[in-house]
């Protein structure tokens, strides 16, 4: 399939290139010397930069988050240098015992990172159906854009998981928005040649316009 986009691409970079942010990322913890150094989903975290309920959250310590925010170590929606949130991490490393803790400790759940990206899309970027169900169903909102102008839809349809785009177009999700690229989220799963997700986002399309046809006639 004729690509859509003329980005150069670099070593293990996808197609997209920076330009709309969306490559790919690692997965999993590095540690060495007590030190996290590595790719953490998507972020790349130093201990130096944790917090102590940042670090808790990395791992998924969600006894040890709920003596923290106890003792008023720390608060439930401080901040990092990045902007990061407990809540950020915890999602992009898959811990949803930590991010419900968080969300019934009341935590905004749409605060931003220093990319403008929601732990939301986070959880979307990094696969975790889990975190993202639970953030949905408490109220988070799915169509905020990152500084490139993606959407939660963009990283969903960028990812592998139908389950993931089926949940966000439960939320009233925008298919329609367009990244600084001028890019759509059926673009960005048509580049990527992910036929399911396509079909997914065309039928979704083809029922919105049903619907508002039905509406004006």
């Amino acid at each position: 399939m004729k690509r859509i986009w003329g980005f150069g691409r670099e070593k293990g970079m996808s197609p997209l290139g920076s330009a709309s942010g969306l490559q790919r990322q690692g997965r999993g913890v590095g540690q060495k010397n007590n030190r996290i150094d590595n790719l953490l989903l998507g972020y790349h975290v130093q201990e130096r930069d944790l917090r102590k309920i940042d670090k808790a959250a990395c791992v998924g310590n969600t006894v040890q988050v709920q003596q923290i925010l106890f003792l008023g170590e720390n608060g439930v929606d401080d901040r990092d240098k990045m902007n990061r949130t407990a809540l950020h991490l915890a999602c992009a490393n898959g811990h949803p015992e930590v991010v419900t803790l968080l969300v019934e400790r009341k935590c905004h759940l749409n605060l931003c990172d220093h990319e403008n990206r929601t732990a939301l899309m986070k959880a979307v970027q990094c696969q975790e159906e889990k975190c993202v169900n639970i953030l949905l169903e408490n109220g988070a909102y799915p169509n905020i854009r990152d500084v490139s102008g993606n959407t939660a839809l963009h990283y969903a349809a960028f990812g592998d998981t139908i389950s993931i785009i089926e949940k966000l177009l439960l939320y009233n999700v925008n298919t329609e928005a367009r990244n600084k690229d001028n890019i759509t989220p059926l673009l960005v799963a048509v580049n990527e040649n992910k036929q399911q997700i396509v079909e997914v986002l065309v039928e979704k399309a083809a029922n919105i316009h049903a619907e508002d046809k039905l509406k004006s006639s």
